[in-house]
């Protein structure tokens, strides 16, 4: 028999495949971070011993969930400015208060309370876009999650960079403090249409194409940002961008909320990738992605909570039963989006997008062991007629007990374990004091 780090036993496995598979009383064979293979529990006692062995009887195991947008440090301004259209929450409420407080610090503490949240959700991959990235890099690396950290661009100063030519040279420096990193991986976080002019996105492009990285951007977020685009330049956004070569497989456009059939299918011949926010969408009234559509021309669309400041939280399992409920809804079609490709955007489709799926997205051998364990025993989750029904449409992230990145566990019966959750919460309380009383 061989001896491996890690056996997990489990009701279900979701290894979110091909085949749309649910295997029932499987394990997964772990060892050094890497899942050597899935196969029947019986099977997996004859042939392996491990150093620890783990039993879930009514748990589903499944590939952890990757929140392909999100600001993770601005979850210290959750709840800050709310009820407010996107521009009057923007420039009357959130630029002030970052002006006001965003520093390394503050990212940092930021980020910890975020990736704490996160991971509780079962999320073990997230792609941010804020300023210090660096200081959540440091986050990244103790705390045992991964994350594809923004080069963030915008034509605004901050208290990280005071114009382009600074905010690419610092992102080159993330890029080469980071290349290196087993879980952490780098794309250009160019902020908007409206906020970044076209010889940045021009570098943008070029640069991208040499480092081989992929570029987010919120793009169509509203339909007064496409109304102005048209009223000052004479045509929509995405042609803008498309004219200037942005569209392409690299591409990450977060939202998309207003697209018409040219645009889609522009999309689809480029290869785009589309992040779907509907928490944040329907929160800031932005309008509704039509992921419906999108699928339907080959387009990959992945999940995002955006930031907790208009979320106003990061769960994934929420941002999941939002996007098939919504999708029905915009398309009329209740076959639309179901559960098995809710499931996808949320964890494979995501890896796709960020470049990293031979490495993460899906329980397959030679993956990294990111995995979680999800409780169905409970009142809310019986009977349990379907698996992947019952993950999206029926399950909470309180019902994520384990969570494991790269065979490490992160979270245990509930418990961070890499993150100390008091100091966590105190910090967060600290920050929020100094916030509150200015912002009074």
């Amino acid at each position: 028999m061989k001896n491996v780090d890690l056996i997990i036993h489990a009701r279900w496995i979701v290894p979110v495949d091909a085949k749309q598979s649910v295997l029932e009383h499987h394990s997964v064979v772990i060892d050094d971070g890497r899942i050597l293979t899935l196969l029947p529990q019986e099977k997996a006692k004859e042939k392996y011993t491990a150093t620890t062995t783990q039993t879930f009887e009514q748990h589903c195991i499944m590939p952890g969930l990757i929140n392909n947008h999100t600001h993770a440090a601005m979850s210290l301004l959750r709840g800050l400015a709310d009820d407010l259209p996107l521009m009057t929450w923007l420039n009357d409420h959130i630029w002030p208060a970052e002006k006001q407080w965003v520093s390394d610090a503050f990212v940092e503490a930021g980020s910890e309370l975020a990736i704490a949240e996160m991971i509780r959700g079962g999320t073990t991959c997230f792609n941010d876009m804020y300023f210090f990235p660096e200081a959540t890099a440091r986050v990244v690396d103790q705390c045992g999650i991964r994350a594809s950290l923004g080069m963030t661009v915008i034509d605004f100063p901050s208290a990280w960079a005071a114009n382009i030519e600074e905010y690419l040279y610092k992102g080159q420096q993330l890029h080469d403090h980071t290349r290196h990193h087993s879980r952490i991986t780098t794309h250009y976080a160019a902020h908007a249409p409206y906020t970044v002019p076209d010889h940045a996105l021009e570098k943008i492009i070029m640069n991208a194409e040499e480092l081989d990285i992929p570029i987010a951007m919120h793009i169509h977020e509203t339909a007064g940002e496409t109304a102005q685009s048209v009223e000052q330049i004479g045509v929509r956004p995405l042609e803008r961008l498309k004219e200037l070569g942005l569209l392409s497989p690299r591409l990450i456009a977060v939202h998309m909320t207003q697209l018409n059939e040219q645009e889609i299918d522009w999309c689809a011949d480029a290869g785009v990738h589309i992040a779907h926010c509907p928490e944040s969408n329907l929160k800031l009234a932005s309008g509704f992605c039509p992921i419906a559509a999108l699928v339907s021309k080959g387009i990959n669309v992945t999940l995002g909570t955006d930031g907790a400041a208009s979320n106003n939280d990061l769960d994934m399992f929420g941002e999941m039963r939002q996007a098939a409920l919504l999708a029905k809804a915009v398309a009329q079609d209740a076959s639309a989006i179901p559960a098995h490709t809710a499931l996808e955007m949320a964890t494979i489709n995501g890896a796709k997008a960020l470049g990293i799926d031979t490495i993460t997205g899906s329980l397959k051998k030679g993956k990294a062991a990111d995995i979680i364990a999800v409780d169905l025993s409970d009142i809310e989750s019986n009977p349990c007629y379907d698996v992947a029904s019952q993950l999206v449409y029926a399950t909470g992230r309180n019902q994520v007990t384990d969570v494991w990145v790269d065979g490490k566990q992160l979270l245990k019966n509930r418990q961070l374990t890499t993150l100390n959750q008091t100091k966590i919460i105190q910090n967060t309380q600290d920050w929020a004091a100094k916030i509150r009383r200015i912002d009074s």
